[in-house]
């Protein structure tokens, strides 16, 4: 396949896509295992699968927009409503846990006061933990983050599906890249993270570095080998 004008656009497109992708990641409040035990605030599973999730549904929302129309504008919308709708009804569901069968209150020990709402975290924080529950400003950066992933999976699907035709072919190709990035950015975290007030979010530029070189070895591999799989 040729390197046209139009073969460019859709790398750079694959490109920022993996970059929203691993980025995104740190807005997610991810607090893994000592979430799941209510000694760390986030939700409780892992970075990769939480990138996975927000992504996948991206994907998910922008393949069902392009049967209606080719219009990427409205698709890269559609990717980035229905990850935020996942992300968002996974860090309610898991606020209500927290509150009514844990009886946790929501707070962080990553800052003295939200960001948001100015409330004061220390003396609802129990001992030996970094806070329970999602407050508010890992919710609004959570809602962040997975407007990125959504956005970011749906990006790296449009151009695929532009090259071969092959709506299968691409998703299997989009999945692959934004896990790679994901992974990436996990490495890059090392463990949980609130979202953007967290001092492990100054960490982003490095994982942006690393998804930039793997994004575009990846982008160019799937430009060359997608079209063999085209309809």
């Amino acid at each position: 396949m040729s390197f046209d004008i139009n073969t460019i656009i859709y790398l750079l497109e694959i490109i920022v896509g993996g970059l929203l992708v691993g980025v995104g990641v740190h807005f997610v409040p991810v607090g893994g295992a000592p979430a799941a035990m209510a000694q760390a605030t986030g939700i409780g599973t892992g970075t990769v699968q939480l990138a996975a999730g927000s992504g996948l549904t991206g994907l998910l929302s922008a393949g069902l927009m392009m049967s209606v129309t080719d219009n990427i504008w409205p698709i890269l919308a559609t990717g980035a409503v229905g990850a935020m709708i996942m992300m968002d009804a996974t860090m309610l569901t898991g606020s209500w846990i927290y509150a009514y069968a844990v009886g946790a209150p929501f707070a962080s020990a990553k800052v003295n006061y939200d960001p948001i709402t100015k409330f004061s975290q220390p003396p609802y924080v129990a001992p030996g933990t970094v806070g329970q529950g999602i407050p508010t400003v890992c919710y609004v950066s959570g809602t962040i983050g997975a407007a990125m992933g959504g956005i970011g999976g749906a990006l790296i699907y449009y151009p695929l599906v532009q090259i071969n035709g092959n709506p299968a072919m691409s998703a299997v190709f989009a999945v692959g890249i934004f896990m790679v990035d994901a992974v990436l950015a996990s490495w890059n975290i090392q463990g949980t993270i609130e979202g953007f007030h967290d001092p492990k979010f100054k960490k982003w530029p490095k994982a942006f570095k690393s998804c930039l070189v793997a994004t575009i070895i990846l982008a160019v591999v799937a430009v060359l080998i997608t079209p063999i799989g085209g309809v």
